[in-house]
């Protein structure tokens, strides 16, 4: 028998007890499941990520690729230890992983650094693929109706893969943004749909440097999303060529960057 596709997976959520104010009535609740998850390569701890269990090895794949690292396999660990994943990456380097790091988390003080590290990793999206107006604007409705988990909850984030009709490819939740994001990333990988050339990522809030950052090293032409791009999002974009659409609602858009692909 098949899960109900519109129910949330059993280890996404947990139920609890909540007060609901005003009355003071005590009542069941679904909130999202967070938990630690570390990435190994050779054994090696690499990584720890907050995220939401399902997809792990998707997870641990996207999160790979989105740093220049070229990863062949994911899988658990041989000493099975709980929430832990194991990459296989030939040519491994954990200095220049590291050095990723300190720059992915001093962007805000140094954009240029920014965009010279993704530069490295991340040629310029190309492929000439266009799409209207009016299907960048559905998409984010579509996305909302394989949000199960969050339709539960109301605590997770969504990124969606489609393809240039429309038709949902694959959607994960996540309680992070860029995990959701990464997990999307990684199962393109595992059905060799890399580079997403042909395809159109959108995600569920805001659009933020690291968002686009994986997209454009996944070789995604264009990044919808219902809420707001920031301005190094907007400069990444641009020079990565990226279309950003945000504030996608209503039968409306903001495109940020390079709008030739998007037609009236």
């Amino acid at each position: 028998m098949t899960r109900d596709q519109r129910l949330p997976p059993p280890y996404s959520t947990a139920a609890v007890r909540v007060l609901r104010l005003p009355g003071g009535e005590e009542r069941d609740d679904r909130v999202a499941i967070e938990e630690p998850l570390e990435l190994r390569i050779e054994g090696r701890p690499v990584a720890v990520t907050m995220r939401t269990p399902g997809h792990d090895e998707e997870l641990a794949l996207g999160f790979a690729l989105s740093e220049g690292l070229r990863p062949l396999s994911a899988r658990l660990p041989d000493d099975l230890a709980a929430n832990t994943i194991e990459l296989e990456a030939p040519g491994f380097d954990p200095d220049r992983l590291a050095r990723s790091f300190y720059t992915t988390s001093s962007c805000g003080v140094c954009g240029k650094g920014a965009l010279e590290a993704v530069a490295v990793d991340s040629p310029p999206v190309e492929g000439a693929l266009t799409v209207s107006a009016a299907l960048v604007a559905i998409l984010p409705d579509r996305l909302r109706e394989a949000q199960a988990a969050f339709a539960s909850t109301g605590g997770l984030h969504a990124t969606g893969l489609f393809s240039p009709t429309g038709d949902l490819v694959c959607a994960r939740e996540d309680v992070g943004r860029h995990n959701a994001m990464d997990k999307v990333i990684g199962r393109a990988f595992l059905d060799g749909l890399l580079p997403l050339r042909d395809h159109i990522l959108c995600v569920s809030g805001r659009l933020s440097f690291e968002l686009v950052q994986k997209a454009a090293v996944a070789g995604c032409p264009i990044l919808v999303a219902v809420g707001a791009p920031s301005s190094l999002a907007i400069e990444l974009a641009e020079d990565r060529g990226v279309t950003l659409a945000g504030f996608v609602r209503d039968g409306r858009a903001n495109v940020y960057s390079r709008p030739e692909r998007i037609t009236a």
